[in-house]
């Protein structure tokens, strides 16, 4: 059965040949840094599920110790402006076919990849269908993208590693962040949450619960950083005991709502550094909480849209 696991196999495949890369790097001096950062995290995503904790932990310790000196990556060996302007006249339309190809490939794996049986057996996990489409509609996107710019994967990993060095180790936040929000769960900073939000505020009225739940989210991801590492903890204390428990609300569209508010929390915060930081890096503004400044009036009117959205729909099964 195809699941998770071939897709922590292709992602760290990926990283293991930006590692390559660096390594191979002979004109950057400090290449090693770059090298053994992308190849713990190379390690964990091909081998995390069989290595033992220890060695997992040693691991991401390493790479915040890496990051913390500094990856001083190279200069990427790339096309230049004018280069790309010819390629981009000759290839024209043709340059969005890779790109709508990901989006297309993922809704129809997510429709028609449930249906794949043998022997009475799926053959993609049903529970992750959408993340097994997504990562197959990559894999052809890349493949139409070699195809017509007549390029090979070595060139496919130059470029990558070309984005990944200009992200830097901000590349690894989501996943170092939801790995903290799993902590944070664990340790019951839910409980704690729901004692704080109960203790201050009445919670008498469904209303109230969902107000609190999602600007919660939204505040708990600026905090974070990150939605998905803000979501265990509020679903915890709120969403789950209040809204579903006490209220009798619907999980599937508390959750759903629920991630959407965290989001609009994303778009408000310099945690977020590889959405909201990396962007003014990349295009040299002036203004480091310039895409912030923009986002902000989106986010606030998207949040209040999936409060009125939760109110309506989350106690109506």
């Amino acid at each position: 059965m195809i699941g998770l696991e071939v897709i922590y196999v292709l992602a760290g495949a990926m990283f293991a040949a930006f590692a390559i890369s660096h390594a191979f790097d002979r004109a950057n001096a400090r290449r090693w840094r770059s090298a053994l950062f992308w190849g713990c995290f190379a390690a964990v995503m091909l081998a995390g599920s069989w290595l033992p904790h220890l060695v997992s932990g040693i691991l991401v310790i390493v790479m915040a110790l890496l990051a913390t000196m500094g990856l001083k990556p190279g200069r990427d060996a790339t096309t230049d402006a004018a280069a790309r302007e010819v390629s981009a006249g000759i290839l024209r339309n043709k340059l969005f076919i890779p790109a709508l190809a990901i989006p297309a490939v993922t809704v129809a794996g997510t429709l028609l990849l449930p249906h794949w049986r043998i022997g009475g057996v799926p053959v993609v996990d049903p529970k992750q269908v959408t993340l097994v489409s997504l990562a197959a509609g990559a894999l052809i996107g890349l493949g139409l993208a070699l195809h017509f710019l007549r390029a090979g994967l070595t060139t496919a990993a130059h470029e990558g590693r070309r984005l990944v060095d200009a992200m830097s180790w901000a590349a690894v936040l989501p996943q170092a962040l939801a790995a903290l929000g799993g902590i944070f769960a664990a340790a019951g900073v839910g409980k704690i949450v729901a004692s704080l939000a109960t203790d201050y505020i009445p919670m008498t009225h469904p209303l109230i619960a969902v107000v609190v739940f999602t600007t919660g989210m939204a505040m708990f991801t600026v905090i974070m950083g990150n939605a998905f590492a803000a979501f265990p903890v509020m679903a915890a204390g709120i969403g789950l005991p209040l809204i579903v428990g006490k209220f009798g609300g619907d999980p599937v569209v508390m959750s759903a709502l629920g991630m959407l508010s965290g989001f609009c929390g994303t778009l408000l915060t310099p945690m977020a550094a590889n959405f909201n930081i990396v962007p003014v890096a990349i295009l040299e503004l002036p203004d480091r909480h310039a895409v912030i400044k923009v986002q902000a009036p989106t986010a606030f009117l998207l949040l209040l849209c999936n409060t009125v959205m939760m109110a309506l729909f989350v106690f109506h099964r």
